[in-house]
C-alpha cells in the first residue's frame, strides 16, 4: 500500500501536522467521492473552494489533505501544505496511477486551431501502423474500442493520469491529446514528460475574466508545453511560433508552406468534383512525398503537415502515412455528409467569426456555384460574437439560413436578431428560419448544382441545449432526413 510520501514527489510542501507515513488507498479532488484512507486535495476553484469541505471530507474517511491555506479540522488527518494544489493533484495523480506516462509515447497538440483535426489524423496514421494510440481531446477520449464524450478540452490531471492507465491496460502504446492553454495554466498536464509537443497557430481568442488576461499570457501558456516535451513540431508560418517557443528545451522541427521550414508543403492544388472537395501538395526538405487529403483547404494542409511530421517521428513508412492522411477525418470538422447529388454538404464547429471566416474563404476558393451558411449563435454568450458572425457571414457566403444554436436560457429569436444585426452591415442575401431541423431542410431543398452547402456551429454535438435541458439533435440525422425527402 502506498504511503502520503509516494504522492509528493515533484511537489513542494510543508507538514503542518501528522506523518508522511499515513497509509493512502485513494485519492480525490472531490470531497463528496472521499472514502476510508483517501487523500483530499482542496482545490481553490474560481466558483468553489475545496477548503470548505475539508472538514467533510475527513469526516468521510479523508486520512490527509493537501492544502495551500489554513483549514481549521477536527479528527486524526495529516495536513500538508503545498504551493499549489492543482499542481500538487497532477504529481499525486500520477503516483497514485503507478505514473502510466511512462509507459507511453504521449503526443500533445496546442494551438488555436486545428488541434481536433491534427489528433484524428494522427491517431488514423499510427493506428493504420499497428501502434494502437489513445485519444484525448475536445469531443471524446478513446481507449480502445470505448468512446467517451468530453467534458473539456483538457480534462483535470486526474482523469487524464487515470485514462493514461486504461490505454496502458488497453494496450496503448501512443496517446494523442489536445493540450489547451487553460489545461496548461491550470497544471493539468504537469507530473509526465510528453515525448512530442506540436503548436498549430496561434490568434487572439480564450481573453477574458475567466480564462487569460491577454495575448501575451495566452501565448506564453501555450510555450509551457515546449518546456515539457523531448522533441517539438511547430508551424514555421505562424508570426508567434518565436514568442511561443521562447525559453524551449526540446528539439524542434518546422513545417510549413514557406521557404525555410523543415518540411515544406509545394505545389498545392485544390482537388473538386461532383460532391468532393479535396486538397493535395507535394513536400520537400526533411521529408518528400505526394499527399492527398479528402478535406478542403489551406488549413488541411496545414493540419496533414502538422500529422506527417509526428508520424514520421515514429519511422512510420510512407505510403501508410500517405494512405491514413487521405482519408481521416474527424467529427464536425469540415466533415462531408454523403448526398448521392451534384452539390456538397459539409459539417463544420465554427462557433466564431475567427472559424467561420476561416472555414468560408477556403471554400470559396473552391469557386462553388453558390456558397450558402446555415448557422446560429449559442445563447448565454457574447454579442458581440454574433454581430461579427452575421457580418462574416454576409460578406462571404452567397446565401445565409439564420437558424437557431444552443439557444441556452435565452429566446432564439432574440439571438437571431442579434445576427441579423451584423448580417445587415453587408449586402448579403439571408433568411431567419428559427426551427433547425426546417433550416437545414431548407438548404437541401434549394440546393443547386455545385452549390457547397456548410452547416456550422455545432459539429460533433448531438444534442441542442434549451433551458438547462438538452434535447437530442444531430446535424448529420438531420441532413440526410432532409435527402430522403
Amino acid at each position: 500500500m502506498k504511503q502520503l510520501k509516494d504522492f509528493l514527489e515533484g511537489v513542494s510542501y510543508t507538514v503542518l501536522q501528522g506523518s508522511l507515513e499515513t497509509e493512502i488507498e485513494k485519492l480525490e479532488y472531490d470531497s463528496r467521492k472521499v472514502q476510508a484512507k483517501t487523500l483530499f486535495v482542496c482545490i481553490e476553484g474560481t466558483e468553489v473552494d475545496g477548503h470548505k469541505f475539508a472538514q467533510s471530507a475527513v469526516d468521510a474517511g479523508a486520512v490527509a489533505l493537501f492544502v495551500t491555506k489554513p483549514v481549521e479540522v477536527t479528527g486524526d488527518v495529516t495536513i500538508v501544505q503545498v504551493e499549489d494544489s492543482r499542481k500538487a493533484l497532477a504529481y499525486a495523480a500520477a503516483a497514485y496511477f503507478d505514473h502510466p506516462a511512462e509507459k507511453l509515447k504521449v503526443i500533445g497538440v496546442t494551438g488555436t486551431k486545428g488541434k481536433t483535426t491534427t489528433t484524428y489524423m494522427v491517431r488514423s496514421v499510427l493506428e493504420s501502423a499497428g501502434m494502437k494510440t489513445g485519444l484525448i481531446g475536445t469531443i471524446e477520449a478513446i481507449i480502445g474500442q470505448e468512446h467517451i464524450p468530453a467534458k473539456n478540452t483538457t480534462p483535470e490531471s486526474f482523469v487524464i493520469q487515470e485514462y493514461f492507465a486504461r490505454m496502458v491496460q488497453a494496450g496503448c502504446k501512443a496517446v494523442v491529446m489536445e493540450v489547451s492553454s487553460q489545461g496548461l495554466m491550470m497544471h493539468r498536464t504537469d507530473g509526465f514528460t510528453f515525448e512530442l509537443g506540436i503548436f498549430t497557430n496561434i490568434e487572439p481568442d480564450h481573453i477574458g475574466p475567466n480564462e487569460h488576461k491577454d495575448f501575451e499570457e495566452y501565448m506564453a501558456c501555450k510555450g509551457l508545453l515546449f518546456k515539457q516535451c523531448r522533441y517539438g513540431i511547430v508551424n514555421f508560418d505562424d508570426h508567434h511560433t518565436k514568442d511561443v517557443l521562447k525559453g524551449h528545451t526540446c528539439e524542434v522541427l518546422s513545417y510549413g508552406l514557406s521557404e525555410g521550414a523543415d518540411i515544406q508543403a509545394v505545389n498545392i492544388e485544390l482537388v473538386k468534383e461532383p460532391g468532393y472537395l479535396g486538397v493535395a501538395y507535394d513536400t520537400k526538405g526533411a521529408y518528400e512525398d505526394h499527399i492527398i487529403i479528402d478535406m478542403p483547404g489551406k488549413f488541411s494542409v496545414y493540419n496533414s503537415l502538422a500529422a506527417l511530421c509526428i508520424c514520421r517521428h515514429f519511422g512510420v513508412e510512407k505510403e501508410i502515412i500517405r494512405g491514413a492522411l487521405k482519408t481521416a477525418k474527424a467529427r464536425g470538422r469540415v466533415e462531408k455528409v454523403e448526398t448521392g447529388r451534384d452539390f456538397t454538404i459539409l459539417l463544420d464547429y465554427a462557433h466564431n467569426a475567427m472559424a467561420l471566416s476561416s472555414l468560408l474563404s477556403t471554400l470559396k476558393e473552391y469557386n462553388p456555384g453558390r456558397l450558402v451558411c446555415v448557422f446560429g449563435c449559442g445563447g448565454n454568450r457574447s454579442k458581440l460574437r454574433r454581430y461579427e458572425m452575421g457580418e462574416v457571414s454576409g460578406k462571404l457566403a452567397d446565401f445565409t439560413i439564420i437558424t437557431s444554436d444552443n439557444p441556452r436560457f435565452e429566446e432564439p429569436a432574440e439571438i437571431m436578431a442579434d445576427i441579423e444585426t451584423g448580417m445587415k452591415k453587408t449586402q448579403g442575401a439571408y433568411v431567419c428560419i428559427e426551427d433547425r431541423r426546417e433550416a437545414i431542410a431548407y438548404s437541401v431543398e434549394h440546393a443547386k448544382s455545385g452549390d457547397v452547402i456548410i452547416v456550422a456551429g455545432k459539429g460533433h454535438e448531438d444534442y441542442q441545449e434549451i433551458k438547462g435541458v438538452k434535447y437530442p439533435m444531430d446535424d448529420r440525422e438531420l441532413i440526410e432526413s432532409a435527402l430522403k425527402k
